[in-house]
């Protein structure tokens, strides 16, 4: 292997790995929401509106992030990024009170931005054009992975110390992110684009800047503005999702068993039930597949399995975890086999794991088509932006479907108890996965104008 060939892949090896560690600190605080409120004396809501703010923060920053992506060097940005949030995540391991808990996770979020919208930037510029919907599944899969390690790793550390210690452990893996950064090689600007391939045989560079006047364009593009609505809708329902270990812990409860039990073993069902997120990347290589014959396909093949996810998850927290068989003992790998076991053994948590598995794989075909939709549908400089931007409506439907939950429950709570409260509450939230897959529908015919129009100018400035 020639050693640019080496480079390219662990540079995109190193931009996934970022991707899961984002995704690893947002997974990591929801779980610790008992912990912390005991702790500190606070309410557990309150832990509910920091954490939104920390999301709200990370999309925010990130689209100046994006900005920045577009006019100079990224490696020396995300390298800054890295060390903010580094330093914020060990501050909130430190945390004493409300007020810093809030002030070190919004300094978190600014850190945090940098990731998502220049890692994408770079990806794109690497990625060939047909297999942008794979790799970019990777990506994304990284991403739910990542949320996945983060849920479990706060249920499995917190039990035995404290849950200040899961967020030291996560700084000092950030750490040796930053190492990882010295060598990676930073590609052209476009480097991707077929369009543009007579630029790079000819050394010659692709100049094209992003400039202040151009997000007004950005914005306002069909294709982006059904993008940017189309991500509002999804993530009110998916952000909604990361109380699913919450609805665990209460059905295990239910079943008779203490908190410790019920916590370790909701850790470890989250993570199983999520497995079905791994078919992201053959239903990413489906998308490229259709997209070839229609600029059109992608968008009507992610609205279908959108469509289908609501119920599928509406069915998925209505099962119980009836006739449930753990042990006591509270350790973590006895506790594991033993779910292990009762997939295999027990039919109500056999019929869990199989629609979380059809539920998650159909879910995971919006993150791949979404992220190649936005590449295909803009200019190579105007991506990170447009990415950010997108980002930023992913980030306030995360903020709202997580927000809605604790409004929705206190209202619910009120005639309904654990866990079926939580049923109700994440079930009504999953009806927002229908307009997100009418956008899908409506957008169809913006993305054969706007893809047309990115090919064409890029062919024009790639003539030498």
């Amino acid at each position: 292997m020639k050693l640019s060939t080496f480079q390219i892949y662990y540079t995109i090896f190193v931009f996934i790995a970022l991707a899961a560690f984002e995704h690893i600190i947002i997974g990591l605080f929801p779980p610790l929401f008992p912990y912390i409120a005991k702790d500190l004396a606070i309410d557990v809501g309150d832990l509910g509106f920091i954490s939104g703010m920390n999301i709200l923060v990370t999309a925010v920053s990130s689209i100046y992030w994006g900005y920045l992506s577009g006019k100079t060097k990224r490696k020396r940005l995300i390298i800054i990024g890295t060390l903010i949030w580094v330093g914020s995540i060990f501050l909130t391991a430190i945390s004493q009170s409300f007020v810093e808990l809030l002030l070190y996770q919004v300094l978190t979020g600014i850190g945090l931005g940098c990731m998502a919208s220049i890692g994408f930037s770079v990806l794109t510029d690497y990625i060939p054009y047909r297999k942008r919907g794979l790799v970019l599944s990777l990506w994304g899969m990284a991403q739910g992975l990542g949320g996945i390690v983060g849920s479990m790793m706060a249920s499995l550390t917190t039990t035995n110390t404290s849950w200040r210690w899961s967020f030291e452990l996560v700084g000092m893996i950030g750490l040796v992110l930053i190492l990882l950064y010295v060598f990676i090689t930073e590609p052209k600007r476009g480097g991707s684009d077929p369009e543009l391939k007579a630029v790079g045989s000819s050394n010659q560079s692709y100049d094209y800047v992003i400039e202040p006047k151009h997000i007004k364009a950005i914005l306002l593009q069909g294709s982006n503005v059904y993008l940017y609505i189309q991500a509002l809708f999804m993530n009110i329902a998916t952000g909604s999702l990361i109380w699913i270990p919450t609805l665990y812990i209460y059905k295990i409860i239910q079943q008779g068993y203490e908190m410790k039990t019920a916590v370790i073993a909701s850790g470890f069902l989250y993570a199983i039930f999520q497995i079905g997120g791994m078919a992201s990347v053959y239903l990413g290589h489906l998308g490229d597949r259709v997209q070839r014959k229609s600029f059109k396909g992608r968008a009507y093949l992610t609205a279908f399995f959108v469509f289908f996810t609501l119920p599928l998850y509406i069915c998925f927290f209505a099962i119980p975890m009836t006739n449930l068989s753990l042990p006591t003992d509270g350790d973590a790998i006895d506790i594991l086999i033993s779910l292990v076991q009762q997939i295999i053994l027990n039919p109500w948590v056999a019929l869990l794991f199989v629609l979380s598995f059809i539920a998650s794989a159909f879910q995971s075909a919006n993150t791949p088509n979404w992220l190649a939709l936005i590449t295909d549908v803009n200019l190579p400089e105007h991506r990170g932006t447009a990415f950010s931007i997108a980002n930023l409506f992913n980030s306030i439907g995360r903020t709202f479907g997580n927000v809605g939950v604790g409004i929705i429950l206190g209202m619910i709570g009120t005639r309904f108890s654990e866990p079926y409260n939580y049923m109700i509450t994440l079930s009504i939230l999953q009806i927002f996965l229908i307009p997100s897959a009418i956008c899908y529908l409506k957008m169809a015919k913006h993305n054969v104008i706007d893809i047309k129009h990115v090919k064409n100018t890029l062919t024009n400035r790639g003539r030498v």
